[in-house]
């Protein structure tokens, strides 16, 4: 069809010809915009399409034009040489422009008319399997049981996004970066992500990170800033020994947790609260101390992208009657049905797990969600069995 419509052209004149190429280029561009809408399902560069456009035009120029004149010995070309090229080169970059539009609207008009369900498949299968993969966020997102919540406008900024991805990848693989960029791109500090084998997002709850004092605090302590002269090398985690500001009376001891000029917050038992004042000014004896591993444990904790839940086993789960080492997580204690076995730390392996008992688990959030709901669900029975 262009070649027929280019040779047309040539017996029309000058004129003709450039009108000729103009169409040639646009319905090339038009083409190729729509063959991109139905591939990648989105707009195509213009750039791109108009350079496809004057690729026709340049072809048609070297072999028609200026390289015919070379081939018939002529030294320079001739400005009538010139002016037609230029005006093909015009003319076709504006045929392209319009092409890509028409193309593009077409694309779109196709992909959006109703009974095209088998059409849209197979483009989610391109999607899966070609160049890129096409990621879409659902419209609601969830919170992470156990994190802070995520502000709303970052949740309405990553409700229905679409995000692209390099093809060839594992699911693995897509979910990790996909709950990297998650976190880099949106500031998320915690993703509980579920992917289907296509790519297809069936759930996803965010959170941030746990931040602020409290939740570093252990149970039956408070913290509380007080006026005091702290060692210039005295720094959070340090025990220190608090004297009322004659030095002759001992108040109580506290963990420093900051300091900030003649203000010292510490952390001291809640029973300790009411022996300080925060008017006066106190005196500071650091201590010594050994390694304090649940501190560790809870800033390591803080930092980790794990976090700790406890879970109810219940008597009709799959869980009843499986091994500690059978689970996927880090099982750091059992609760014991009984109220006089206490608690198990550090369970072996091979110890097995019975209805009614808990356990603490530390875990990324999506697989204590998965523990969880194993924990909670009844068992089914075998299809063998009566």
């Amino acid at each position: 069809m262009i070649g027929l419509q280019l040779g047309v052209a040539e017996a029309t004149g000058p004129l003709g010809r450039i009108a000729g190429v103009a169409v040639a280029a646009g319905l090339v561009a038009a083409i190729s915009a729509l063959v991109y809408r139905w591939y990648a399902t989105q707009r195509a560069p213009i750039g791109a399409i108009v350079l496809v456009g004057l690729g026709v035009v340049a072809a048609y120029l070297n072999t028609q034009t200026a390289l015919g004149q070379v081939i018939e010995g002529a030294a320079t070309v001739s400005l009538e040489a010139a002016a037609f090229n230029i005006g093909s080169v015009l003319a076709g970059a504006g045929a392209s422009v319009v092409g890509h539009r028409t193309g593009d609207h077409v694309g779109v008009t196709l992909l959006s008319r109703s009974g095209m369900d088998a059409f849209d498949d197979l483009t989610r299968v391109v999607l899966a399997g070609g160049r890129v993969i096409r990621v879409e966020l659902p419209g609601e997102i969830d919170d992470v049981v156990g994190y802070d919540p995520v502000d709303p406008e970052t949740k309405d900024a990553l409700a229905g996004q679409s995000l692209l991805f390099p093809r060839g990848l594992t699911v693995a693989q897509l979910r990790e970066r996909l709950g990297s960029r998650l976190r880099d791109d949106y500031g998320v500090g915690h993703v509980d992500l579920e992917l289907d084998a296509d790519g297809t997002v069936t759930h996803l709850a965010v959170g941030r990170r746990i931040a602020g004092l409290g939740p570093t605090l252990p149970p039956e302590s408070v913290a509380m800033a007080i006026r005091a002269d702290p060692s210039y090398a005295a720094g959070p985690g340090d025990l220190v020994q608090i004297w009322s500001g004659d030095g002759q009376q001992h108040r109580c001891n506290a963990e420093l947790r900051a300091t900030a000029g003649e203000v010292v917050t510490v952390a001291i038992d809640a029973a300790d609260a009411t022996k300080l004042d925060p008017d006066e000014r106190y005196r500071l004896v650091t201590l010594a101390t050994d390694g304090r591993p649940d501190r560790e444990f809870v800033s390591l904790l803080r930092a980790a992208d794990e976090t700790m839940g406890v879970v109810d086993i219940n008597p009709e789960s799959a869980l009843a009657g499986t091994s500690v080492g059978a689970l996927d997580v880090t099982v750091v204690a059992v609760v014991s049905a009984d109220p006089d076995s206490g608690i198990e730390t550090l369970p072996a392996g091979e110890r097995a797990l019975s209805g009614g008992e808990s356990i603490y688990v530390i875990a990324a959030p999506d697989e204590l969600r998965t523990v969880e709901t194993a924990a909670a669900a009844r068992s089914t029975p075998d299809s063998g069995s009566s």
